[in-house]
């Protein structure tokens, strides 16, 4: 049989060992904070505001409300500022006023202004006296996108 030789003793030196070169590494991601992305700012919406509920209109509020006035005036500031103008009861004030047409054509009002039309007398075809009787009428003001239908059949 052949003897077999034994390994020569490895020397132990102390220089580095320099391991093959190596293909550089990508550098190690940055660990972030786990957030959620963060969302578009949506884009803003009209607003739908829900019309406003008015109660039934009951007796007291045709009393007060007697009829549209219709003059040529009346109709551009309807047409042009948004202004319904109305003969009223001569003892109502502007709160009644307000409510009663709130209630009657289920609109928003923003202001009132009362004026008080005085009685004049005036001739009927040149020989007889004749009087025009005065009354209360009201201008009121409606809330923007509000319409009134006064001509409905």
């Amino acid at each position: 049989m052949a003897a077999k030789k034994k390994p020569a003793p490895v020397e132990e030196t102390n220089t580095p060992v320099e391991a093959p070169a190596a293909a550089p590494e990508a550098p190690a991601p940055e660990a972030k904070p786990t957030k959620k992305p963060a969302r578009k700012p949506k884009a803003k919406q009209p607003e739908v505001q829900a019309k406003p509920a008015f109660a039934k209109p009951t007796a007291h509020d045709f009393d007060v409300i007697i009829e549209p006035l219709i003059t040529e005036k009346s109709m551009a500031l309807t047409q042009y500022a948004n202004k319904i103008t109305v003969k009223v009861a001569a003892s109502a004030n502007k709160i009644e006023i307000k409510e009663a047409f709130q209630r009657i054509f289920q609109v928003k009002v923003v202001a009132i202004r009362v004026v008080n039309q005085i009685g004049k007398t005036t001739t009927r075809g040149g020989r007889y006296k004749g009087t025009i009787s005065g009354f209360k009428k009201a201008i009121i003001t409606l809330a923007p996108g509000e319409a009134v239908d006064l001509f409905k059949e």
